[in-house]
């Protein structure tokens, strides 16, 4: 009104100048203040990055990195140690390997190849991959006399999800009786076809153990990196993958790398994940310093800030505060991602709650104030008692802490929990893990938590077991995979309640009823015949009748002929009376008498190994 706008020609959303609205807001007596609405910061992207591929004419050729993968205990470090000439599995608890091992073999003609050897056992899942991931080509070792197994399977998909070529070695040719034929035949079957067979994977008949046809091994896999043509650029910055990692008390964090591109020298600025360095030193699989890496190369690395995840991306920079820079931007990103994703969960709980609320105020909503009470008070009676009940219920709560010695340790123990799935028995609750011996953080978190230390392959000290012992802290040290995870499996089924087991001592049949009078109230006994054990007076009884319990209780008498008595044999007559008057005897029921034991209980968890 009294302005010069028609209000005929607007409609309920058409859009006011802002004349129109200054003018309004004047007429109306009141003041006018514009805001302007806030824009969101956007942070520059700071992240490092591979450089793009390099010009082909300035590749140099390269030694291939080669996987051996295969079942648990088909002798792949064995092949690796015989080919170093070195001995590996020996040194290894229960003689099964739980690491990513990375070791350069220079052969008699000069070549060089770098083996990475994994582990087969079904835990260790997650290496496997990673080891593929890096490689040129996987040696599959099949024993001759297993054949193809589970992991061997699983090593053939991991190869081929990397589009990787596979050579095929069947080891333990030396024992009498085994058949290579039948490995081959059985490979067919999951797409890897030999040259026998008018495929392209080579086959070599090796004994790891008495060192035939390796070199044969060898020079199928130098064969096969020819045909593939391996270049690398030896120059400018350093890109290579975090293999493992892991915690040396005297150099700190410690990294096995395999370097792709560039030559890594000392003091180069290294990023790998949410972790930098500065290179301090770098050493051989053999521990030995060397100066620089080239690609290929397996390598040690000292000089991390924090420790990086097993498989990370390692990418070199210029200087410090871009590492610091690419660091902080990889942070901040993972914060970002953390920020939408609790978001997303508050929003959730934010529309169950008024969910919730909505159907409160209906379910009140035509009641006066004093009926609301009473419904709310009734309410309230029927909630059981909390404190007490969180009580009870935490002794089927078992919070774990887990300590490795390397970074892929760790990863397969959280992997092999991940399967956990009897919850409903007693919940798995991990306070924390970590990389490295045990400390006194990690008992007091246990002690909080009234929870248990395990590690592998690490150790504690004694003043750290001495302290766990007085807070009574359980420290659980295992060398092995699968021993470890035993021991979880019992911890957890001691947390189950126990179940109580029925044990029938004797059971005697009814064959006759009568009642006696003790003072003025008349008592049902039954005649019996004991059928088969003994009855005895202090144990348990119960009353069957046609197969259904009717009664279970004790008895108040036990009579043979007049005479009390505590125990009757097989054979024998007796007369019983029962602590429950309102039973009634019939011809033809049968009596037993049993004892209760309790039994542990087993937690129905099945890692799969």
């Amino acid at each position: 009104m009294n302005t010069a706008i028609d209000i005929d020609s607007l409609e309920a959303d058409s859009h006011l100048d802002e004349i129109w609205i200054k003018e309004v807001i004047k007429k109306a007596g009141l003041k006018l203040k514009w805001s302007k609405l806030k824009q969101d910061k956007v942070r520059e992207n700071k992240d490092a990055v591979r450089r793009p591929q390099a010009d082909p004419a300035l590749l140099t050729p390269r030694s291939p990195v080669v996987t051996i993968m295969g079942h648990v205990d088909h002798g792949k470090t064995t092949l690796l140690d015989k080919l170093r000439k070195t001995q590996v599995a020996a040194m290894e608890a229960g003689g099964i390997t739980q690491h990513i091992g990375a070791f350069l073999v220079s052969l008699p003609s000069g070549e060089k190849i770098t083996f990475l050897d994994t582990p087969g056992h079904a835990a260790f899942s997650a290496m496997r991959a990673r080891g593929a991931q890096v490689t040129d080509i996987v040696i599959l070792v099949v024993a001759a006399d297993d054949g193809v197994m589970k992991q061997t399977v699983e090593s053939i998909q991991h190869a081929k999800d990397a589009q990787v070529p596979i050579i095929l070695a069947i080891n333990k040719c030396d024992k009498a009786e085994v058949d290579p034929e039948k490995v081959k035949k059985e490979l067919l079957a999951y797409d890897v076809v030999c040259e026998d067979y008018g495929g392209d994977v080579q086959v070599v008949h090796v004994s790891a153990l008495t060192g035939d046809n390796l070199m044969a091994l060898a020079e199928a896999t130098i064969a096969l990196a020819e045909m593939l043509e391996l270049k690398a650029d030896p120059n400018g910055p350093v890109e290579g993958t975090v293999i493992e990692s892991f915690t040396d008390k005297g150099r700190g964090p410690v990294t096995t790398a395999i370097i792709q591109r560039g030559t890594l020298r000392k003091g180069s600025i290294l990023v790998a994940g949410k972790s930098w360095a500065k290179v301090r030193l770098m050493f051989d699989e053999n521990g030995k310093t060397i100066n620089e890496a080239s690609p290929s190369m397996p390598v040690g690395i000292i000089g991390w800030r924090d420790l990086p995840s097993a498989g990370d991306e390692i990418l070199e920079v210029e200087s410090e505060p871009r590492a610091r820079e690419v660091v902080d931007w990889r942070k901040y990103e993972q914060q970002q991602e953390k920020n939408k994703e609790d978001l997303k969960m508050i929003e959730e709980k934010r529309r169950e709650h008024q969910e919730a609320h909505r159907k409160a105020r209906e379910k009140y909503g035509t009641l006066n104030w004093k009926e609301r009470s009473f419904i709310k008070y009734q309410e309230k009676r029927e909630q059981p008692l909390k404190p007490k009940e969180k009580r009870e219920g935490d002794s089927h709560i078992l919070p774990i802490i887990i300590k490795g010695d390397v970074d892929g340790s760790v990863e397969t123990i959280l992997n092999i929990m991940d399967t956990y799935d009897a919850s409903h028995e007693c919940e798995l609750e991990l306070v924390h893990f970590g990389v490295g011996d045990i400390t006194e953080t990690d008992v007091n978190l246990a002690e909080t938590f009234h929870g248990v230390i395990y590690g592998f392959n690490v150790n504690a000290g004694n003043v750290i077991q001495q302290s766990a012992a007085k807070k009574g802290v359980k420290i659980k040290l295992h060398k092995i995979i699968y021993r470890l995870i035993e021991d979880l499996q019992e911890e957890l089924s001691s947390r189950l309640p126990c179940t109580v087991e029925e044990h029938p001592i004797g059971e005697a049949s009814i064959l006759a009823t009568f009642s006696v009078a003790e003072g003025k109230k008349k008592v049902p006994v039954a005649g019996c015949r004991v059928q088969k054990g003994q009855l005895e007076k202090q144990k348990k009884f119960k009353l069957i009748r046609n197969g259904h319990v009717i009664w279970k209780g004790s008895l108040t008498s036990l009579k043979h002929h007049k005479d009390d008595i505590s125990v009757i044999k097989t054979g024998m007559d007796c007369g019983l009376s029962l602590d429950e008057e309102k039973i009634e005897f019939k011809v033809g029921d049968a009596i037993i008498c049993y004892e209760e034991k309790e039994v542990l209980a087993k937690t129905s968890w099945d890692p799969g190994f």
